[in-house]
């Protein structure tokens, strides 16, 4: 579907079956879906609760995602900024809607609000200076954690402990980049049963958007529907005194302006403590 002022038209309708009804397919046709959208005369679409949508890219086939990329939130780990981009992976399996419940499997999930870009061409060794002519646009992400899973054992678990199921929640929409209030300086909040637990703006990211992109196409393609979660700002729980762990009941909303909003509500699972 296609959102116009939070209203939806079937695309595989309003394209005469040019374009199919899977939202993934989208990605690798991109540069002719918007050159389609941007003239083609669309009705005006009809409303759709936002619990009822799921996440806007639903099979990337890569997830990248990047640790300690705000200098207040290395600080508040005890960490030094980085010297260079420090990138895990989501397993796609994880990937939820923008309104969503998620099981609590461990008793220490922890939040993470995230700018998430979405990738709309195909990248190999892509320089700083071409970075964004290769994004589709930019959505909301959650890069919900478990941290007794992620820093169990001798060696870090990132990638394990951030891909339970519902760990990633994304969304509304895919914003592109010609729309009004998308900047370089975004401001984006998460707010756990009303009160704000981050907030920062973008413009503060250690490695900007296409140094990330940049760096990781040298290593490896990027793909058209891939995303690449950017990292969080400071106000973890885990780093709280005392820690605050998602616990059953909490509702957590992550807003990015410009962008739109995503809701979580937590359910079942461990009694998430606050100890």
């Amino acid at each position: 579907m296609l959102a116009i002022e939070e209203r939806f038209v079937d695309v595989a309708l309003a394209s005469d079956g040019r374009f199919g009804p899977d939202p993934q397919a989208i990605y690798d046709r991109w540069d002719e879906f918007r050159d389609w959208a941007r003239q083609a005369e669309l009705p005006s679409g009809e409303s759709v609760p936002h619990n009822e949508l799921g996440p806007p890219v639903p099979r990337p086939r890569q997830v990248f995602a990047v640790a300690l990329n705000y200098p207040e939130h290395a600080a508040e780990g005890g960490f030094t900024a980085p010297e260079e981009p420090l990138i895990f992976t989501k397993f796609p399996a994880c990937l939820t809607g923008p309104v969503a419940e998620v099981k609590l499997p461990t008793p220490c999930v922890d939040f993470e609000v995230e700018l998430v870009c979405v990738i709309g061409r195909r990248g190999d060794q892509v320089r700083e200076s071409d970075a964004w002519d290769h994004i589709a646009g930019l959505t909301v992400g959650q890069d919900l954690s478990a941290r007794d899973v992620q820093l169990r054992g001798p060696a870090p678990q990132y990638s394990l402990g951030k891909s339970f199921a519902g760990f990633g929640p994304t969304g509304p929409w895919v914003v592109t980049l010609d729309e009004p209030g998308v900047t370089a300086e975004l401001e984006l909040e998460s707010i756990l049963d009303g009160e704000r637990m981050q907030h920062d703006t973008t413009a503060s990211m250690i490695f900007s958007v296409p140094v990330l992109i940049a760096y990781i196409s040298a290593i490896c393609p990027v793909l058209p529907g891939d995303l690449i979660f950017t990292g969080t700002p400071s106000g973890v729980g885990f780093k709280r005194d005392p820690p605050r762990y998602l616990r059953p009941g909490d509702v957590l909303v992550s807003r990015i302006a410009g962008i739109g909003e995503i809701t979580q509500r937590l359910t079942g699972g461990p009694a998430a403590g606050s100890e």
